[in-house]
C-alpha cells in the first residue's frame, strides 16, 4: 500500500506540474489541434511522451529506493546492520533473579561473519552473558537456559527483557529489533527489517543488470539468452498467426451470416472466459509435450480474441456506409472488400494487440512442460533455485519484447488504417 501511495502521489504531482508548466506550450498544428471537440474522441488521444518518461523513471526510482540500490539517491529505511545488545532477567528454581546481556551482530546473509566477542566474564549471578549472530531480515534463536547456571532445572525461566515483563508467546521491543519468546521459553531476536525488500524477494536494479550481462555472455544452463528469447518469440508468433488465420475469417462469418453466428456463438462464448492455463492438461494429452502442444496452447490463447474482435469489427460498421454502397450498385464481394473489411480493421488491430499480450503471458506456462529452451523455461528454472534476479530479468525481457511488438502493431495500424477515428 505504501508503494502504491507513493506512486499515486508521484503521478498526481507530475500531472499538476506538467500541466502548469507546459500548458501554454502545446502544439497548435496538426490534425488534432484543429478539432473543436477532443474529449471522447479516441483518435485525439495520443501518448504524452513526457508522461511516459516520468512513469518509467518513477518506477525505477521506487524500485531502487525499496531495494537499497546504489543507482538511486533516495532510499527508504533499510534493515538494521551492525552490533547491538539486549538484557534479559532470569529467575531460577530458587526464585532468585539475575541479569545477563546478549550481544548480537547483524550482517547481510551473504557475508561471512562471527559472533561478537564477550571478553572476560565478571558476573557473579547464575545468568551469564551470551553472544549470537543473525542475518539481516532473519531471526536468531537464543536458549538462555543452556548458558545459565541451573537453566535446565525445572522452575528456571526468563521473566523480562530490558526491564519489560515477558512470557511465552509474547514479544518485547528492544533497541534495533524485537525479542520474541517461544512456547518453550527460548528467546528469538528479530532485528529491525526496515521497509526495504530482501534481495530474495526483490533484488536491486544493478543486480538484475549484472545478471543480464552475465547470461548474455555465458548463457544459462547451457543455453544462450538469444536462443531462449528466440524460441519464445517463435512460439508466440506461430500461435498468434495461426489463431489469426482461423479466428479472423470465423469472426467475419459470424458477423455476416446468421447460421454461422448461431452455430459458433455458443462455442466462442463458452471458450472465451476459460484461461489458457486451464487447458494445459488437455493440450498435453492431445498434442504431447513438445512444440506442437506449446503452439497449440498459444493458438487457443489467440483464437477466441481474434474471433471476437473480427465479429465486433463487422458489427461496428456504420449501416449508412452499407446502404450507400448498395445504392451505388456494389456487389456483396465489393461491399466486403471496400466497406466491411476496411472499417473492421481498427477492431481487429485492437484485438491483435490484446491477443499478442495474452500469448506472451501464456508462453511462460506453455514452456513449463518439457521445454529445453525459452524465456519462460529460464524463468521457471531460476525460480526453483530462488534466483529472483534471473526471474525479474526474464520478465523484463518478455515485457520489452511484447511492448516492442505492440509498437510495431501500432505503426502498422497507422499505415494500414489511416482513416481510424476520422470517419
Amino acid at each position: 500500500m505504501l508503494i502504491l501511495a507513493i506512486y499515486v502521489s508521484i503521478f498526481v504531482a507530475a500531472y499538476v506540474i506538467y500541466n502548469t508548466v507546459a500548458g501554454g506550450m502545446r502544439s497548435r498544428d496538426g490534425y488534432n489541434a484543429r478539432k473543436t471537440v477532443t474529449f471522447g474522441d479516441e483518435s485525439a488521444v495520443t501518448p504524452n511522451r513526457a508522461a511516459s518518461i516520468i512513469s518509467v523513471i518513477s518506477i525505477f526510482l521506487i524500485w531502487g529506493a525499496f531495494t537499497g540500490s546504489t543507482l538511486t539517491p533516495v532510499h527508504v529505511p533499510g534493515p538494521f546492520i551492525g552490533d547491538t545488545s539486549f538484557t534479559y532477567t532470569a529467575t531460577n528454581a530458587q526464585n532468585q533473579t539475575a541479569d545477563a546481556t546478549v550481544y548480537v551482530r547483524v550482517r547481510p546473509i551473504s557475508d561471512t561473519f562471527t559472533k561478537p566477542e564477550l571478553g572476560k566474564q565478571t558476573q557473579t549471578g547464575f545468568a551469564k552473558d551470551d553472544a549470537m549472530k543473525v542475518g539481516a531480515w532473519r531471526s536468531g534463536l537464543l536458549r538462555a537456559q543452556n548458558n545459565d547456571e541451573g537453566g535446565k532445572i525445572k522452575g528456571y525461566r526468563v521473566t523480562a527483557i530490558d526491564g519489560q515483563p515477558i512470557a511465552p508467546k509474547q514479544s518485547v521491543e528492544v533497541t534495533d529489533g524485537v525479542v520474541n519468546m517461544t512456547a518453550k521459553g527460548s528467546l528469538s531476536f528479530v532485528p529491525y527489517q526496515g521497509w526495504q525488500m530482501e534481495p530474495i524477494w526483490l533484488p536491486a536494479p544493478e543486480a538484475v543488470v549484472r545478471r543480464l550481462i552475465e547470461i548474455s555472455r555465458d548463457g544459462y544452463q547451457n543455453v544462450t539468452l538469444l536462443e531462449n528469447v528466440g524460441w519464445s518469440l517463435f512460439r508466440v508468433i506461430m500461435g498468434f498467426v495461426l489463431g489469426s488465420l482461423v479466428g479472423i475469417p470465423l469472426g467475419y462469418a459470424m458477423g455476416l451470416n446468421n447460421w454461422f453466428r448461431g452455430w459458433f456463438d455458443p462455442i466462442v462464448e463458452f471458450m472465451r472466459p476459460i484461461p489458457p492455463l486451464a487447458l494445459i492438461p488437455l493440450i498435453i494429452i492431445w498434442f504431447g509435450i513438445w512444440e506442437k502442444g506449446k503452439i497449440s496452447l498459444l493458438f487457443l490463447a489467440a483464437l477466441w480474441i481474434m474471433t471476437i474482435s473480427a465479429r465486433a469489427g463487422v458489427s461496428g460498421v456504420n449501416i449508412t456506409k452499407v446502404h450507400a454502397a448498395y445504392s451505388l450498385g456494389a456487389s456483396k464481394f465489393q461491399l466486403l472488400t471496400r466497406v466491411i473489411i476496411p472499417n473492421s480493421l481498427p477492431e481487429i488491430f485492437t484485438g491483435a494487440r490484446v491477443a499478442m499480450g495474452v500469448c506472451w503471458g501464456t508462453v511462460v506456462a506453455a514452456e513449463l512442460v518439457a521445454a529445453e529452451k525459452g524465456a519462460g523455461k529460464m524463468i521457471i528454472a531460476a525460480s526453483k533455485f530462488q534466483q529472483t534476479d534471473i526471474v525479474i530479468m526474464g520478465i523484463i525481457l518478455i515485457g520489452i519484447i511484447g511492448y516492442g511488438i505492440d509498437i510495431l502493431m501500432r505503426k502498422a495500424e497507422d499505415v494500414l488504417v489511416p482513416w481510424k477515428g476520422k470517419s
